[in-house]
């Protein structure tokens, strides 16, 4: 369980006090079953308007945003992309995607380390993304709690990075179990780094067999016009 919002798998943990005082009853159940809830119902809100949401994420440091800013560079008018922007603190990120012309809201969760439903259903008021459209959740880094909180999107994006270690999906399994596409950032780098490509995409498919899996540079362009094509076939099916 995280120790920052108290967020884990579902479930009902029951532990005993000191002194026999009392019980102490931890209800992650009820916490997930009400995000579950409103996540459906921003679900038929989403689909209603024919809008592709994406949830991405990834751990500190992946490229997420800088990938987002070449993404919205390229081909954010043509998919009318819109963005939520999930940190803890500032608007440095929202900042940065709103220098691209994009629409974007801001949520900042202080101490927690995900957004949840609720959060999403806030920004998409704010947002009111366009009939048709693309709208792109980027979460806050962290490999472990969002992918606990189903939001409400279409489709779930893992970005994970060559300055990474190859291991990640074994360690944090969950998050690419969840999966529906992942993405390998900042391939430009590999002849600088201690990175065994094979090993990670052993590991990613051990976790997540059959998942799509996409190479990536998003500051040198390797692999980007397969990421807009994903992005425009799930837009097509939204639609």
């Amino acid at each position: 369980m995280c120790g920052t919002c108290g967020c884990g798998e579902a479930g009902v943990r029951v532990t005993e006090l000191g002194h026999g005082h009392g019980l102490v009853v931890d209800l992650q159940e009820d916490i997930l079953g009400a995000n579950d809830a409103l996540a459906a119902e921003n679900r038929r809100r989403l689909a209603d308007h024919g809008v592709f949401a994406v949830n991405l994420m990834s751990s500190p440091g992946s490229g997420k945003t800088t990938l987002l800013v070449r993404t919205l560079t390229d081909v954010g008018a043509e998919l009318g992309m819109a963005v939520v922007e999930g940190d803890q603190e500032t608007l440095l990120d929202a900042e940065r995607i709103d220098a691209t012309g994009a629409r974007v809201v801001q949520v900042n969760t202080g101490a927690g380390c995900h957004l949840d439903a609720t959060m999403l259903a806030r920004a998409m008021d704010a947002l009111a993304p366009a009939r048709g459209s693309v709208l792109v959740v980027e979460n806050v880094g962290n490999l472990v709690c969002p992918a606990l909180f189903d939001l409400g999107e279409a489709a779930r994006v893992v970005v994970m990075s060559v300055t990474e270690g190859a291991d990640k999906p074994l360690k944090y399994p969950h998050m690419f179990r969840t999966a529906d596409l992942v993405l390998l950032n900042k391939v430009d780098l590999l002849p600088y780094v201690d990175f065994d490509v094979a090993a990670w995409t052993a590991a990613v498919a051990r976790v997540r067999p059959g998942v799509e899996v996409l190479s990536v540079s998003a500051t040198r362009g390797d692999g980007m016009d397969a990421w807009y094509a994903w992005l425009r076939a799930g837009r097509a099916t939204s639609a």
